[in-house]
């Protein structure tokens, strides 16, 4: 099991309580944590990420607080179609996803990430409203770009090739019950409302969360 590591402001958002967080490390890691944040581009709610070990990043603009609260099927899916972009490899992508087949959230825990977010939050504020608002098929454009600028945080290292180095340089590791961390049992998730479409390839067309359709959480919802 992995962690998403939200801040207070995401906390409040998804209805957390400190009951509710991890209080332990995973004793196996891959690519690891990672942090996540509310922000606010054009008064709408939109999720960034970020890797904590290669800052590698990406923004779920748009969101409605009932798939905000829905968090850890959105991250995936999302999660899956930006490497999808970046061109992994179907074996990679699934290596990757696999270690977020249960995912616990947890307090943050790095002024180094969170100040790399907060460079990143700018960034995408800025792009997002120059492209035309949440709601540009520019969105994973610019998600592309923003994983090719150099981080200092990593010395000066761009987060898609750390990202890449990450993955190139860890085996393939056989099936093996690792233990997890301590976490409570996680409430059941809201139930969103999806028609039966599945994700597709047209980002001319947009649906309610204002995201191109192959940057949706899951199945489209109907239009």
């Amino acid at each position: 099991m992995q962690l998403i590591r939200c801040t207070k402001k995401l906390q409040k958002e998804i209805g957390l309580k400190q009951s509710d967080l991890c209080t332990e490390e995973p004793r196996f890691s891959y690519l690891g944590s990672w942090h996540a944040n509310l922000i606010h581009i054009d008064r709408r709610k939109c999720l960034l990420f970020a890797n904590d070990r290669t800052l590698f990043n990406f923004i779920v603009p748009d969101l409605s607080r009932a798939q905000i609260r829905d968090l850890k099927k959105l991250f995936k899916s999302y999660l899956s179609c930006v490497l999808a972009d970046e061109g992994f490899a179907d074996v990679e992508r699934e290596r990757i996803l696999a270690e977020y087949d249960e995912i616990g959230f947890a307090n943050t825990n790095s002024k180094s990430v969170l100040g790399s977010m907060n460079d990143l939050a700018f960034h995408y504020k800025y792009s997002i409203l120059e492209s035309g608002g949440v709601h540009s098929p520019a969105v994973p454009e610019t998600i592309r770009r923003l994983n090719r600028m150099p981080m200092s945080a990593i010395k000066e290292v761009f987060p898609i090739d750390a990202l890449k180095a990450r993955v190139q340089a860890t085996p393939i590791l056989r099936a093996v019950n690792y233990p997890t961390a301590a976490c409570p049992v996680p409430r059941a998730p809201i139930q969103l409302h999806r028609s039966s479409h599945g994700i597709a390839s047209d980002t001319s067309r947009q649906v309610s969360t204002g995201t191109p359709r192959r940057y949706l959480a899951g199945p489209a919802p109907a239009l």
